[in-house]
């Protein structure tokens, strides 16, 4: 197993780790979740059944104190019944019971006036010394709570009682409204901090609300989507007052109901990108450290080249100083151009290259024709392009591209088969495709190829591929990748540069 193979197979077991870790923590984290949500959904339910509860409790004491003011009422009517005979011209056989009636009102306040409006008699109101302006009012505003009762008297002449509540059905009054407020308060400041809207009988009127933003409730559109997104999570309930005080309460999950919900969706999420950011932290650290091997490696070379490669230039001058053989020495001069090209090309490793407008076709021409002298007549290399397109080249290290991904493409096809390279000039870009006819490469590894180490040959460093890669994408500022390619029916590599 290489080290690319064994490379890829950590990735996956590390990848495959830490998935399961995400998962066990996505696990827990859920069930923590629903384990206080069903907490907090117990803690509603309980608000809830208080809330009908109460409400029970408000009608019977409503209903309550409405039977006690019947009965307060029916007293009054007695009461003045019993008066009104005692004033009358009609027989009474029995004066005990009439009089017993009249004594027994100590809790009724009422006025006796005239026919003309004034003040005859009073009792059981508050204080003992009423001024006249006082009893004027009490008794207009008795008139506006009840009818007088028509009293009529001796001579035609006749009188109005005026009456109203007793003080202790005032008072059972004063405490039902109290309880109502305090129902109505309980229900808005709520222990379990429910959003709450207490409406009228039409569900359309807003009484009170609680752990609403007010915005919401003073917009109509906001509040009835409010109130349709609070009947879809719960019933709402209703609360009867009696004496047709009929109201229903509207509620929904707490906000931190609510955000326990989403809280496993959101602990993964900030998970994934911590995961996401560590990764290209890591692979970015990577980077760097392969570019400063590369560049160290790269100006060593070209370092270490210097020196036998000036020696082999004096010792082809010697050669020709004592008449060797003309084109042996050309084709030694030759190689040692070659070396030259060579060690520059390794010197600009690491440096930031000088780009100039070359004609394409013409650098492929001289790329091909160097490859063409030095390979079998069983290769076939052909370009295609119209010669006049031109971009921006470091003519040196784009040849060395092209050289790497023509000895590949030989090796791939056994030394025997065809090359073509196609130059594609776009509008804003040229497009520039090596195929062969070779033996391809398997899509699972066709991203793979690029990368430093990764090689099919016995006795390759898998540098190749990767050293061109970062010449086009880096220098150049232009991308390569496999075009296409399936086994057995070649491969084409696609280079893309700006114009």
């Amino acid at each position: 197993m290489n080290i690319y193979s064994k490379k890829q197979l950590w990735k996956y077991i590390l990848g495959i780790i830490a998935l399961l870790i995400i998962g066990f923590s996505f696990w827990h984290t859920s069930q923590l979740a629903s384990k206080i949500e069903f907490e907090e959904r117990q803690k509603v339910r309980l608000w809830a059944d208080a809330i009908r509860k109460k409400a029970n409790l408000v009608k019977y004491t409503n209903e309550l104190f409405t039977k006690i003011g019947v009965e307060e009422r029916n007293k009054v009517e007695l009461w003045a019944e019993a008066t009104k005979k005692l004033a009358s011209n009609e027989e009474i056989h029995d004066y005990t019971f009439v009089l017993k009636v009249v004594a027994d009102n100590t809790t009724v306040p009422v006025i006796l006036a005239d026919d003309e409006g004034n003040v005859v008699s009073y009792r059981n109101l508050e204080g003992e010394n009423v001024d006249p302006k006082a009893l004027k009012e009490q008794m207009k505003s008795m008139g506006e709570l009840n009818d007088p009762i028509e009293i009529s008297i001796y001579g035609g002449r006749k009188n109005y009682l005026y009456y109203k509540d007793s003080r202790l059905f005032a008072e059972l009054k004063h405490v039902l409204d109290d309880l109502v407020k305090s129902f109505i308060s309980e229900i808005v400041v709520n222990s379990a901090s429910v959003p709450v809207l207490f409406m009228d009988e039409t569900k359309t009127e807003v009484l009170n609300y609680g752990n609403v933003d007010p915005a919401i409730v003073n917009d109509k559109t906001l509040k009835v989507q409010l109130i349709a997104e609070m009947m879809s999570h719960n019933d709402p309930i209703l609360v009867d007052l009696g004496e047709n005080q009929k109201s229903y309460i509207f509620y929904q999950d707490s906000d931190l109901l609510t955000q326990l919900t989403y809280y496993p969706f959101i602990q993964f999420g900030i998970i994934g990108l911590f995961v996401l950011i560590s990764y290209s932290l890591f692979n970015l650290a990577r980077r760097a450290e392969q570019n400063q091997v590369w560049v160290g490696l790269a100006k060593e070379t070209a370092h270490q080249l210097g020196t036998p490669l000036s020696s082999l230039m004096a010792w082809v001058e010697i050669l020709k100083s004592q008449g060797v053989d003309a084109s042996t020495t050309d084709e030694m001069s030759k190689d040692v151009q070659r070396l030259e090209t060579i060690t520059d090309r390794f010197s600009k490793i690491g440096s930031t290259p000088k780009l100039e407008e070359e004609n394409i076709y013409e650098v492929l021409e001289k790329s091909v024709d160097y490859i063409r002298n030095r390979t079998s007549n069983k290769v076939k290399i052909e370009i295609s392009s119209t010669g006049n397109t031109s971009v921006k080249l470091s003519v040196s290290l784009f040849n060395w591209v092209v050289e790497n991904l023509c000895k590949n493409a030989i090796d791939a096809m056994g030394g025997n088969g065809n090359i073509t390279i196609d130059v594609i000039e776009k509008s804003d870009n040229i497009v520039i495709d090596v195929s062969d006819t070779g033996k391809g490469i398997p899509s699972s590894k066709q991203k793979a190829v690029f990368d430093p180490g990764f090689t099919t040959k016995q006795r390759g460093w898998g540098l190749g591929l990767s050293l061109v890669k970062r010449i086009i994408e880096d220098y150049h500022k232009g991308k390569i990748f496999v075009h296409k390619s399936s086994e057995g029916n070649g491969t084409t590599f696609r280079i893309v540069l700006n114009k």
